[in-house]
C-alpha cells in the first residue's frame, strides 16, 4: 500500500512513495527560465532609451548653438559638418582609424599580460610588491604627455613609441585590479585547499585565479578605453597616420568638422572596445553576470 497511516494520540501520521525521479526545490528559491527574445529585447531597450536620450539631447544642443551663431563656426561646426565629412572621406578615416586601434589593441594586450604577471608576483611574495609598487604608483603618476617625446627619440617615429604610451597608461588599472582580486580570495577556501593537500599552483588555478577575474575585467573595461587615449597621445607627438595625426592636422587647418570626425571616431573606437571586453566578460563568466545582471532568485 502507498498510503500506510498510524494513530498516536491526536496526531496522523501519513507516508506515501514519492518518485525518486521528482526533483524538490529548496524552500524560497523560485525557479529561473530563460527569458524570451521579446522579453529581451524589452529588457534591452528599457536600459537603453535612457543613454540614448542623453545623447540625443546632447547632440540637440550641440545643433541649437552651432546654428545660432552663438559660436563662430570655426570653432564649434554644425553635427551636419561633421556628418558630411564621416560621409565623404570614410577612407581616409577608416585607414587612420585602423592604425590607431591596432597600436591600441597591442598595448592593451601588452599591457594584460604584463600587468596579470606583476599582479601575480607581486601577490605571491611580499618582497616584491614592497619594491614594485612604489614605482608602478610613481610611473602612474607622471604625466605621459609629457615623457611621450623622449620615447620618440628613443624609439623613433614608428609605432614603438604609441603602443609603449598605451602599455603605461593601460597597464596600471590592469595591475592594482588583479592584485585586488587575488587578495580577496575567501581564506577559508585557501586553508580548506592547503588541508586537502592541493599544491600551490593547483590552488592559484582552481580557486585564486578565478575568483579573480570579476575584479580583472572591472580593471580591464577600464585599460581598454585608457589604451586608446595612450595611442592617440604617441601620435600627436609624432606620426603621419593614425587619428591623433588626424585631429593634429586639422587643428593646425583650423578645419574643425574634420577635427570633430576625428574625436567621433576614437570615441567610436573606445566604446566598441568596451563593449567587446564586456562580451567576453559575459562569456566566460556567465556565474557573476547572470549573479549582477539578472533578478534575484530567492524570495522572503
Amino acid at each position: 500500500m502507498n498510503d500506510v497511516r498510524r494513530r498516536s494520540g491526536e496526531f496522523t501520521v501519513s507516508q506515501r512513495v514519492l518518485s525518486p525521479t521528482a526533483p524538490r526545490k529548496p524552500a524560497g528559491v523560485a525557479e529561473r527560465t530563460r527569458p524570451s527574445p521579446r522579453r529581451r529585447a524589452v529588457e534591452a531597450a528599457e536600459k537603453s532609451w535612457r543613454p540614448l536620450a542623453l545623447l540625443a539631447a546632447c547632440f540637440g544642443a550641440w545643433w541649437v548653438i552651432a546654428a545660432a551663431g552663438w559660436v563662430e563656426s570655426y570653432l564649434l561646426p554644425t553635427p551636419g559638418a561633421t556628418l558630411d565629412v564621416l560621409l565623404e572621406q570614410p577612407g581616409y578615416l577608416w585607414e587612420h582609424g585602423w592604425v590607431t586601434t591596432y597600436e591600441t589593441l597591442l598595448g592593451f594586450l601588452i599591457a594584460v599580460g604584463v600587468g596579470i604577471l606583476s599582479a601575480v608576483l607581486m601577490v605571491y611574495s611580499s618582497t616584491v610588491e614592497k619594491t614594485l609598487y612604489p614605482i608602478l604608483l610613481f610611473a602612474q603618476v607622471v604625466p605621459k604627455i609629457a615623457i611621450a617625446p623622449l620615447f620618440v627619440v628613443w624609439l623613433g617615429f614608428g609605432i614603438g613609441p604609441k603602443v609603449l604610451i598605451a602599455v603605461l597608461i593601460a597597464f596600471f588599472p590592469v595591475v592594482i585590479s588583479m592584485v585586488t582580486g587575488l587578495k580577496a580570495v575567501d581564506p577559508e577556501m585557501l586553508q580548506l585547499s592547503a588541508t586537502m593537500g592541493a599544491r600551490p599552483w593547483q590552488t592559484f588555478l582552481k580557486i585564486r585565479f578565478p575568483a579573480s577575474l570579476p575584479h580583472l575585467f572591472s580593471g580591464l573595461k577600464v585599460a581598454v578605453t585608457l589604451a586608446v587615449t595612450g595611442a592617440v597621445v604617441g601620435e600627436f607627438v609624432g606620426a603621419n597616420e593614425g587619428l591623433g595625426y588626424v585631429i593634429l592636422q586639422a587643428n593646425g587647418n583650423l578645419d574643425t568638422p574634420m577635427l570633430f570626425a576625428g574625436l567621433l571616431v576614437m570615441s567610436l573606437i573606445g566604446v566598441v572596445l568596451f563593449v567587446l571586453v564586456e562580451i567576453a566578460e559575459k562569456l566566460l563568466l556567465p556565474w557573476h553576470a547572470s549573479r549582477r545582471d539578472a533578478a534575484a532568485t530567492t524570495t522572503l
